[in-house]
């Protein structure tokens, strides 16, 4: 976790330590939509073009939330997530299709939806998606992708989210889909 986030602090100090040389259109910040939709996932995404073809970008999710069903149940998709990673832009920064490769770190606890049964742990990975970018305003684009990420994951599985009672731990490697994308980008 210290690492990740010396990692991060690195990134935003080489986008202030740049942001003074930058030309026009070389920041964006953005948000995915359809993060939202996950049981209120709050996210935000920053980006910095360095070249015509070439960004860097950095990323957050928070997720504080438990439910309660009709029935009693609760159910839930607790996380926090950090990610840092690179795009590559065959036609231009911030416009049209791209490729991105980047590397992640959750913190998540999440269950209830069919079962009582909890999971929660650590994961960390690396991500590979793609999209398209379309520029509806000079500062506004709407971004569409799909990623997939995997790595390993630390987690415990109990049998409620009460009980405490532990039913497996350990390690474990995963492949998941990630950054279904509707997001909301403004480019400056």
């Amino acid at each position: 976790m210290r690492k990740l986030t010396l990692l991060l602090a690195v990134t935003v100090l080489i986008w202030a330590a740049t942001a003074q040389t930058a030309r026009a259109q070389r920041f964006n910040i953005s948000t995915n939509l359809l993060e939202y939709v996950n049981l209120g996932t709050f996210n935000i995404g920053a980006s910095y073009g360095f070249a015509r073809k070439w960004s860097i970008d950095a990323g957050a999710r928070y997720n504080p939330f438990a439910y309660t069903s009709k029935s009693g149940n609760v159910f839930q998709n607790k996380q926090q997530s950090y990610s840092v990673g690179a795009r590559f832009w065959p036609w231009h920064i911030y416009s049209g299709w791209w490729v991105g490769s980047k590397f992640r770190y959750q913190e998540y606890s999440w269950g209830g939806f069919k079962t009582s049964q909890t999971e929660e742990g650590d994961r960390f990975g690396m991500g590979l998606y793609g999209g398209y970018t379309y520029m509806i305003h000079k500062h506004i684009n709407l971004e569409f992708g799909i990623g997939v990420w995997a790595g390993r994951s630390k987690y415990k599985l109990y049998s409620c989210q009460s009980c405490g009672l532990t039913m497996a731990d350990g390690w474990k490697t995963f492949v998941l889909p990630d950054d279904i994308l509707i997001a909301l980008v403004y480019v400056f």
